[in-house]
């Protein structure tokens, strides 16, 4: 998508709190439209993470069009990679692909991560203010970006965090935003470390549901859910440990507890949803394999080290997530959630594991309330989510549009985190982009879940 991109940069001041601060230097690349003139009103697409590069690996396929007939604006957020300063911490990343042979939820495992987030903060501190690395900084940056670019109106379509940023840029640019797409739904004024709970909940729920209105998966894995529940239990009391290749590393060690396998199955099971039933039954019945492979692949790839900027994420977390709600309260949500889960596995919230007590070390003030109030506006608005979301959950979508007057929420069956990517969604954010206020959604009816892999028993 990028070979035809106009690029430059965009300088904004670190902290717009202070006077004389530092400056800090935001890529950004025009990929132009499709068609020739484009509409007057171009698509500036808010990546999500936070920390993820938008420019680095642009986050749309080029077969869903966003820039059909719309220039296509990606902007690098302050901190990540293509920004300057950019705010890696291969001190997580060393951390995150040594987890993978360690007990998940142990406390020496939370040790050496509160070392590696110590460790990458000393090493961040003299070149930047990481307190001004937040939602509220990102927000002015793309205010700043489309005054540059002499932009009366455009479009916001934004995925994942970047929905927590666009639903807080939605109150401060009203005007000057046409329309906004908000695809995996992360409210600011509930986004927590206890708020992955429903979201990981609603897309099992999902998942299983689905399992058992497909004849012949339901005739394979009949007790798909009971099963899952009780090999989190078993491998939380005896982990299993094994070992897998992995591409450019070679063997590594790999085990599972109840923790790697939940968390197995929120980002990585629900992004290869049609193995789901197939790598459970197979590791119920001695063989893990399959999801030992998937959950190494998750965290130890070379190659990629230094690309996500964990600066940014740890700094808006620890600022505009985690003080705001308690761990009684985090723990609280588990247990809705999946009560049968034993408590070791209950006590780390899907995702963020010893979090809180990473962001003692990161040492950030707790961001001004504000941040976490609910938006209201009559900007037309597509919430789009997948059923399949374990990540941003398909709940959340409804949630917001309560005060989004003129909000259409779709949730596509069968769909997974990053829901641009479906033939089904595309169709609906088109016609969105044509007629925000009356988008076509009729392919979502029609739309089933994809059927599941089905392996024979074993003997």
């Amino acid at each position: 998508m990028l070979e035809k991109a106009r690029c430059g940069q965009l300088v904004v001041p670190e902290n717009r709190t202070t006077t004389g601060g530092r400056s800090l230097r935001l890529a950004v690349a025009i990929i132009p439209s499709e068609t020739q003139p484009p509409a007057a009103d171009p698509i500036v697409f808010l990546t999500g993470g936070p920390g993820s590069d938008a420019i680095l690996a642009p986050p749309v396929p080029s077969d869903v069009g966003l820039n059909r007939n719309r220039d296509l604006i990606l902007l690098t957020q302050r901190g990540d990679h293509s920004s300057q300063p950019a705010l890696p911490c291969p001190e997580i990343e060393e951390f995150y692909a040594r987890r993978v042979g360690l007990v998940y939820g142990a406390a020496s495992t939370g040790d050496l991560y509160v070392q590696a987030a110590k460790a990458c903060r000393e090493r961040l501190a003299p070149i930047a203010d990481l307190a001004a690395f937040n939602s509220t900084e990102s927000a002015y940056d793309l205010i700043d970006l489309r005054k540059a670019l002499g932009i009366e109106q455009w479009n916001v379509y934004s995925h994942s965090y970047g929905t927590d940023l666009a639903l807080i840029y939605m109150r401060q640019d009203a005007q000057a935003i046409r329309s906004v797409t908000l695809d995996g739904v992360t409210p600011p004024s509930v986004a927590s470390p206890g708020w992955t709970w429903s979201s990981a909940k609603e897309a099992f729920d999902a998942m299983t549901k689905a399992c058992a209105a497909q004849a012949e998966c339901q005739a394979r894995y009949p007790d798909l859910a009971e099963t899952f529940t009780k090999l989190v239990n078993q491998l939380e009391e005896r982990p299993v440990t094994t070992t897998v290749t992995v591409p450019e590393v070679g063997d590594t060690t790999v085990v599972l507890d109840g923790n790697a396998l939940l968390n197995w199955f929120v980002p990585v099971a629900t992004h290869l949803p049609a193995e789901f039933p197939a790598a459970v039954d197979e590791l119920a019945h001695g063989n893990p394999q399959r999801v030992a492979q998937q959950w190494a692949a998750a965290w130890v790839h070379p190659g990629t080290e230094g690309l996500f900027g964990w600066g940014l994420a740890l700094s808006v977390w620890c600022s505009e997530w985690v003080p705001f709600e308690s761990t009684d309260d985090q723990l609280r949500k588990a247990q809705e959630a999946f009560p049968a889960f034993p408590d070791s596995v209950r006590a780390h919230a899907p995702q963020l594991p010893f979090l809180r007590e990473a962001c003692t070390v990161w040492d950030v003030p707790q961001a001004p309330a504000s941040i976490r109030s609910v938006t209201e506006s009559d900007i037309p608005t597509l919430a789009l989510s997948g059923s399949f979301d374990g990540q941003t959950g398909a709940q959340w979508g409804s949630y917001v549009a309560q005060n989004l007057s003129q909000a259409t929420v779709v949730s596509v069956p069968g769909v997974a985190h990053g829901i641009y990517t479906d033939p089904c969604a595309a169709r609906v954010v088109a016609s969105f982009y044509d007629d925000p206020r009356a988008p076509d959604t009729s392919c979502v009816s029609s739309t089933q879940p994809p059927p599941y892999e089905i392996i024979p028993p074993f003997p």
